[in-house]
């Protein structure tokens, strides 16, 4: 591994239109944070910088839902998340923005660096216009019904029903979000990087210079280089963010895709006047930490901007994180299905550990991992009681109850002991090793491993047992398990920085630094020790049981908002509802369709014919319990092939506040066949 002289971190620049969740800390903010808490314990020169990402549409988009400004919104948010970081001990070296005037000047100067070398291609696009409102239509800004899934509420650029990606020009019905009027195309005209340009540099530089990246990052990397990069828009059409600085450009924005990352070059030259050693010297070791979502702009992207620039260094490494889940579900805060980061500090005053161990323990490094209350209790209750703070208290009780809280002289040490103390020194080996390859989760393991080493030390040496026939032995003993202690108060720290620093406290020791770490003689004999207290307390059922009451609040909330009654249609006329053939009929075989997830295939006696229909139910009903049911089909609908089959008809079905499907069918059986008028 090639030694660095310095360190420059970035983490991920939250969007300043909401709080911070434990998704985004989990999967970008955590691991940030332990990974520079380690370098800076070792001595290392290392910067963190990162910021509020205060452009582009959901910051319009949140300041027309708040009747407010985009500057109001910004404001309010960045201090929000500001302040939860800081309170989570989040410790970067600075937390800027987007909207400062360094940013600013930054993001204008490469943009304009990069246009007058001839990086961008001119082009003339297609866009929605919405021509009440006088303006281009972002993709947020369109609504309309889903091509795939018939969902009337997609976006232009996703269905968050179904998924799917989308271009504004998918779209069924297109409506201006704004106005409600019809968007008309309209011709306009913006600047790109031309990636595909940049294609065989990211071949050679990823593909074949950096294979020891992350699976999901370099596979990721690997699936976009090979379906062939095209030009990306680095200009939209937009009244809040950084004017394009050329002539012919009124009205226009850099995209914040394009804008964003510049923020943390902005945000380095905002906090030292040598800046330029940090993002220009070979010598620099450049981390972009990052949600799965962000791989390609920090992977792609920006290293072709950096590229393109032609003056800075690339990343060394983005180790990007899966995404959390909450409670079985995915995290939305639209759904305000979150576990918000400002809301745990008021809930779980003076636990800012609980949650950081919690998220790191279970992070999401290799594969999506879900969070649940329970297992916050759980893993605080059995691992952070009954492991980290019962060792570190029985340790200083036993000391305090023996030796008057003073750190007591070691005799001739049995080889258990010496086995002990060696196998910190092991310990901080692999601990080392896995957070220098990111392999945060186990890193913490291996720091736990000393509690557990401790606890079964102690569990194993009985002191309390043997003091009164061998008070030497005993001395030997609590001196192991102070010397223990220390390491341990070490080894936690980039992970739990409160607790290490309360216990820093209880063991009167003060800073240790990382070369401390696999020494057996940290504490010396006679030193004293604080008063012992206790590092964490058990969290009751009931506390628990707040939170899950919280979060079904909001799911009830979401469902009821959910639940309004769809706007009415346009009129038909009479003539053309009575060309519909809706006929009873009943479902006399079912099953699965292969090689799907939601086909059944469906034999149905409608009274005229017994025919086959393929019906995407299949989530919502089993075969089994088909059959034999009276349903509603459309008999006269224009047969059409689905995976092979001829499906002559549709099932109707109503479908509730939460997308279940549910079957429309008489109150009492009646004749196969008997039309619906």
């Amino acid at each position: 591994m090639k030694k660095f002289k310095r360190y420059l971190v970035t983490s991920a620049l939250p969007y300043a239109n909401g709080p911070v969740h434990i998704g985004h800390l989990a999967g970008v903010y955590i691991p940030s944070d332990i990974y520079v808490r380690y370098l800076r314990l070792k001595g290392e020169d290392v910067l963190w910088v990162c910021g509020s990402d205060e452009h582009g549409v959901p910051i319009t988009i949140k300041a027309r839902q708040e009747g407010v400004t985009p500057q109001d919104v910004v404001d309010k948010y960045h201090n929000i998340i500001k302040n939860a970081f800081e309170e989570l001990g989040i410790s970067f070296d600075i937390y800027s923005r987007t909207s400062s005037e360094m940013h600013r000047k930054t993001a204008s100067e490469f943009f304009r660096r990069l246009y007058d070398a001839g990086k961008f291609i001119e082009q003339t696009t297609m866009q929605y216009y919405d021509p009440e409102a006088g303006q281009f239509l972002a993709d947020r800004y369109i609504t309309g019904t889903c091509p795939h899934c018939r969902n009337e509420r997609a976006y232009g650029d996703q269905c968050e029903k179904c998924g799917t990606t989308l271009n504004a020009t998918d779209l069924i019905d297109p409506r201006s979000a704004i106005t409600g009027a019809v968007p008309e195309l309209r011709e306009t005209k913006h600047w790109f990087l031309p990636l595909d340009r940049y294609e065989p540099f990211l071949r050679r530089w990823i593909l074949e210079g950096h294979k020891e990246w992350k699976p999901n990052v370099y596979g990721q990397c690997k699936s976009w280089l090979d379906l062939g990069l095209q030009p990306r828009a680095v200009s939209r059409d937009l009244d809040w963010g950084i004017p394009v600085p050329v002539e012919g450009a009124e009205g226009k924005v850099l995209y914040v895709w394009f804008d964003a990352p510049i923020g943390y070059i902005s945000a380095t030259k905002e906090l030292t006047p040598e800046w330029e050693k940090y993002w220009k010297d070979d010598e620099t070791k450049l981390v972009h930490f990052i949600g799965k979502d962000n791989i390609v702009f920090h992977c792609i992207v920006f290293p072709s901007m950096l590229q393109a620039h032609g003056e800075y260094i690339l990343p060394d490494n983005v180790p990007a994180n899966e995404f959390l889940n909450l409670e079985n579900d995915k995290i939305s805060t639209s759904r305000n299905w979150a576990v918000w980061l400002h809301e745990y500090l008021q809930d779980f005053p003076g636990k800012q550990d609980v949650l950081r161990y919690v998220l790191c323990a279970n992070a999401p490094e290799t594969k999506d991992n879900d969070f649940t209350w329970k297992d916050f209790q759980a893993r605080n209750n059995n691992e952070l009681v009954a492991i980290l703070g019962n060792f570190v208290n029985r340790a200083l009780v036993l000391t305090s109850k023996y030796f008057n809280g003073e750190v007591p002289a070691a005799g001739e040490p049995a080889e258990y002991d010496r086995n002990c103390l060696d196998e910190v020194a092991a310990i901080k080996t692999s601990l080392e090793n896995n957070i220098d390859h990111y392999r945060f989760r186990e890193a913490l393991k291996d720091a736990m491993n000393i509690a557990r080493m401790g606890n079964k030390y102690l569990a194993d040496t009985e002191p309390w047992k043997i003091f009164k026939e061998d008070p030497l032995r005993v001395a030997t003993i609590l001196n192991t398990a102070l010397q223990i202690t220390a390491n341990l108060a070490i080894a936690i720290k980039p992970f739990m920085p409160f607790t290490a620093d309360k216990l820093s406290g209880l063991l009167q020791c003060g800073p240790l630094g990382w070369e401390r770490l696999g020494s057996d003689s940290i504490l010396p004999v006679g030193h004293r020790l604080g008063k012992p207290e206790l590092l964490f307390e058990k969290i009751e059922d009931d506390v628990i049981e707040a939170q899950l009451a919280k979060l079904e609040a909001a799911r009830a909330a979401n469902l009821a908002k959910e639940a309004k009654v769809e706007p009415r249609k346009e009129s038909v006329s009479f003539e053309d509802f009575s060309r519909m053939d809706i006929r009873v009929s009943k479902v006399v075989a079912a099953e699965k369709v292969a090689k799907t997830k939601k086909l059944l295939k469906l034999t149905v006696d409608t009274g005229i014919d017994v025919r086959t229909i393929v019906s995407g139910i299949a989530e919502f009903f089993t075969p089994e319990e088909l059959v034999g049911k009276q349903v509603l089909v459309l008999a006269n609908l224009q047969p059409r092939e689905l995976k092979g089959i001829m499906s002559e008809g549709m099932i109707l079905m109503a479908e509730d506040a939460s997308g279940k499907l549910v079957a429309v069918a008489p109150e009492s059986e009646v004749k196969p066949g008997s039309c619906v008028r």
